[in-house]
């Protein structure tokens, strides 16, 4: 199992980290060591003092599958959750200023938590997802999937260019605006529409 992740996916979340968009997505990796086992805390990492979350939507693959053609996409995937991919946004902005690869950053331990998964049937439709992240009840982020500028379908398509999909990998799919700093004693709630699918207490 591997967790592929796009970055700058929402064209406001681009804007309020003054990045640039592209004109294919931005993939990067996490290991399956990113993952965090239900009901566990996140524990701020010592090497930074800016973990940041990011809320996204995470879609599972249901088989193996390779150059993927965007109109079969929706076959190779009957599942989505949300996920915070936590970011060390001082160890990036210090890696990505060297030039340097910036996965520490990304992939450390616990950096990925997702929340229960939920059959894409009982969606109405995969361009009018809505999600949200509360902190202490109060609403920090919220997106929805038709403001993505890179569909699942085109996400699903352009990785299984590169790297052969298999069933079992997770894929997240962007963050919109509204990416901050998390805390020790923080409370993150994480819905898709009314329902809670992810809780992580911060430690």
């Amino acid at each position: 199992m591997k967790i592929l992740c796009v970055g700058r996916n929402y064209s406001e979340h681009i804007k309020e980290l003054n990045n640039q968009e592209n004109a294919t997505p931005v993939i990067f990796m996490k290991p399956d060591s990113a993952l965090l086992q239900r009901r566990l805390p996140f524990f701020i990492p010592k090497f930074s003092n800016e973990i940041h979350h990011e809320l996204e939507l995470v879609i599972k693959i249901n088989k193996n599958g390779k150059n993927i053609a965007e109109r079969f996409a929706h076959r190779y995937f009957d599942e989505i959750t949300v996920g915070i991919d936590f970011t060390a946004r001082d160890l990036q902005q210090k890696l990505k200023s060297k030039g340097l690869p910036w996965e520490l950053s990304k992939g450390f331990d616990g950096s990925g938590p997702v929340g229960e998964f939920t059959a894409v049937h009982k969606l109405e439709s995969l361009n009018n997802i809505n999600f949200h992240l509360n902190i202490h009840g109060e609403i920090k982020q919220k997106g929805n999937s038709g403001d993505m500028i890179f569909s699942f379908a085109k996400i699903i398509s352009y990785i299984s260019e590169f790297i052969t999909l298999k069933k079992g990998d997770l894929i997240f799919t962007g963050t919109p605006a509204g990416v901050g700093k998390v805390n020790q004693g923080d409370k993150l709630e994480a819905f898709i529409e009314d329902k809670k699918l992810l809780t992580v207490n911060i430690k």
